[in-house]
């Protein structure tokens, strides 16, 4: 899939821009002057396209239909908060959106998720996405230990 997304797209796989891209449109409703005046929103309405008309909105639409459709058939689809015995459900929703937010803050900022760095920037050898995934996986592994007891 990589590789066809390389040579038909032009693009390795990746989903931060899709967000941003909604993002950007969203606050262009609510506030055309001010998206327009931003350096970093005006970039998506500089072409005169819409920020719309992008692979990676249909890539990430695909993805969820794709699991909502297997989540469907194979008799998975149900209302559960995955959580440990003795953790509140609203303290799961609360850390899953700090987490959320707190990564598409940090794909942004790295200009690319971790799916953008670890399939395409590691396919292209990129050192950088290569340092990038190390490190996630050497802090996720040091984190278990703090979080294990949570989930017990």
């Amino acid at each position: 899939m990589l590789v066809a997304s390389f040579y038909l797209l032009g693009n390795g796989l990746g989903a931060s821009g899709a967000f941003s891209r909604l993002a950007a449109v969203g606050l262009h409703m609510v506030a055309p002057a001010y998206t327009e005046a931003n350096g970093y929103f005006r970039s998506y309405f500089a072409d005169g396209r819409s920020p719309l008309n992008d692979w990676m909105l249909y890539q990430v639409a695909g993805v969820f239909l794709g699991g909502l459709v297997g989540a469907i058939t194979t008799g998975r689809f149900r209302k559960v908060v995955e959580k440990g015995a003795t953790f509140p459900a609203k303290y799961r929703f609360l850390l899953a959106f700090a987490g959320g937010a707190a990564t598409g803050l940090a794909a942004r900022l790295a200009r690319g998720c971790t799916s953008g760095q670890a399939l395409s920037g590691g396919s292209e050898l990129a050192l950088g996405s290569w340092a990038f995934m190390l490190s996630v996986f050497a802090g996720g592994y040091a984190m278990a230990w703090f979080v294990r007891r949570q989930w017990s």
